[in-house]
């Protein structure tokens, strides 16, 4: 899988290690930034990772700021994009089960590397469960993307 990456400077220091475990895993890393510790806006990652993924280039994206809120509010005014923050191994699999997520988004002053792992390795091997009733629940996130732009 092809997958986005992004961070601001609260979540720099956690991608580094994030991005060496996709890699692990096999997956093939596209990285939009930050590329140090200095001050950037949240909003402006989320607007890079989330044109990735709506393009195709990457099929899904994972955000890290300090808490993966804000990360999450940008990536969600978006439409098309279906954004949560997960902090749980639960949610990171059935967040893209039963939803449809396509990024997730991490906090780095929350989590540790040893979670954030095992958060990625859950969110990436999740497929979404295609039976009538998610589809229909999927639908109609859709739907409210339309309506709303």
């Amino acid at each position: 899988m092809k997958l986005v990456i992004g961070s601001d400077h609260a979540g720099w220091a956690l991608k580094g290690g994030v991005v060496a475990h996709i890699k692990s895993l096999g997956h093939e890393v596209i990285d939009v930034g930050s590329y140090d510790a200095n001050p950037v806006d949240f909003p402006d990652i989320a607007r890079a990772l989330t044109a990735k993924v709506l393009s195709g280039e990457a099929q899904r994206g994972i955000v890290v700021c300090g808490t993966g809120v804000g990360a999450s509010i940008a990536a969600n005014k978006v439409p098309g994009i279906r954004a949560a923050v997960c902090h749980d191994i639960h949610s990171a699999h059935q967040g893209v089960e039963h939803d449809d997520v396509n990024v997730m988004c991490i906090g780095a002053q929350i989590i540790g590397p040893w979670l954030a792992n095992d958060l990625v390795a859950s969110f990436l091997t999740a497929k979404f469960d295609d039976t009538e009733d998610v589809r229909r629940r999927v639908a109609k996130l859709h739907e409210m993307d339309a309506a709303f732009k």
